[in-house]
């Protein structure tokens, strides 16, 4: 298992890869699934700080592993059976998301998540024995992932309440650090255009994710209403900010964005915010859709709220991390203050179509101003 070279010439992801990234599949959909739950029961802060940290095992497990494969992925049998081994992991942590929300009991979800990042340890192990001058660094990660992993065990011994959420946030810092504390003295070598793709690949999963929930959920809802005109309006706005979106998140060139360490650093730890609130786009259609079939007694206001917030978190982390250092001045105008204006849509009447209408907008702004590459 040596360092792939980072120059390598189309380097795609394989099939491997894809395989892996749709059995997150599962996992996302649920946690999205009771985020709706609980947002429809006006259960708010209790199913924010539930899908933040469900998603955090999601996200960082599939994080660790994009990158390990971009530097050192063989495609071997053994590589391949760990693999499989992460993706059992993966669905015994989808298995436990609605105890986690309903009773804040995460044993299941810790279990799935140790199942995944044991396997990660043992590809850090194995990647040492042949990494040459990065074997230090292959080591520390080992070390510090097997760490970590005492800490979560130690989680599980915390009741439920404000220190379980304090003690997660702790261990989830300490987790994140881990790279730091692997790659400080020299970096593993990671392919731009490869790595980049992955995180393209997985925002396709949630924004299809996004889709399907709204879909099935719009089918379910359309023996409860009279006229079909809600229905079909909900149906296309949901296709037109879908759409948006997609086209927004792959307007600029990623790889710029990972020219450094440093660099790296902010696009991966940003992306946390970028596909929580992809997935959680789908959460806030079908509240909308509870509140129209009566099923739900949040206000509108709120339940726009649900639809909106995601959508500006959006736009911001993919300004912030790929956008902004290859736009223009206008681009760079027009996308936060667009995120903002969102935001403000459900004081509106029909808040769901204005955000369809700012984000037309801004896609007709990208494509009137294309990429600048601001390395010349």
């Amino acid at each position: 298992m040596l360092p792939r070279d980072p120059a390598q010439p189309h380097r795609s992801a394989s099939m491997l890869e894809l395989f892996f990234d749709l059995v997150f599949v599962v996992a996302v959909s649920i946690a999205s699934a009771q985020l709706h739950h609980a947002l429809s029961h006006g259960d708010f802060v209790h199913g924010i700080t539930s899908y933040a940290m469900v998603f955090f095992a999601v996200w960082w497990a599939w994080m660790n592993f994009a990158w390990f494969a971009t530097s050192f992925d063989t495609d071997d049998w053994l590589y391949r059976v760990t693999t499989f081994v992460q993706m059992g992991g993966v669905l015994v942590l989808a298995a436990g998301i609605p105890s986690a929300f309903e009773h804040g009991d995460f044993t299941i979800p810790v279990i799935g998540y140790l199942v995944m990042r044991v396997a990660m340890i043992a590809q850090w192990l194995r990647a040492s024995r042949g990494a040459g001058e990065l074997k230090s660094a292959t080591r520390r990660y080992a070390f510090g992932i097997a760490a970590v992993q005492v800490l979560w065990v130690l989680f599980l011994l915390i009741p439920s309440g404000p220190l379980q959420l304090v003690a997660f946030v702790v261990f989830a810092l300490v987790e994140m650090s881990v790279p730091v504390f692997a790659e400080y003295r020299r970096q593993t070598p990671w392919h731009p255009h490869h790595i980049t793709e992955r995180y393209g690949l997985f925002t396709l999963i949630v924004l299809g994710e996004s889709l399907l929930a709204s879909a099935n959920a719009i089918i379910d809802a359309r023996n409860e209403l009279d006229s079909f005109v809600p229905l079909i309006s909900i149906s296309v706005l949901t296709l037109v900010v879908t759409a948006s979106l997609w086209w927004i998140y792959f307007w600029p060139p990623h790889h710029r964005a990972i020219t450094s360490f440093g660099r790296s650093l902010r696009y991966g730890y940003t992306h946390y915010l970028v596909f929580a609130a992809a997935a959680a786009f789908s959460a806030g259609i079908e509240v909308e859709l509870d509140v129209l079939i009566h099923e739900s007694h949040l206000s509108s206001v709120a339940a726009s709220f649900t639809v909106t917030i995601p959508i500006a978190i959006f736009l911001l982390g993919v300004w912030w991390i790929a956008i902004r250092d290859n736009a223009d001045r206008v681009v760079n105008t027009v996308m936060p203050i667009g995120a903002l204006v969102v935001l403000l849509d459900p004081v509106l009447p029909i808040p769901v179509a204005v955000t369809a209408g700012v984000l037309v907008v801004i896609v007709v702004v990208l494509v009137l101003h294309p990429p600048v590459d601001r390395r010349r």
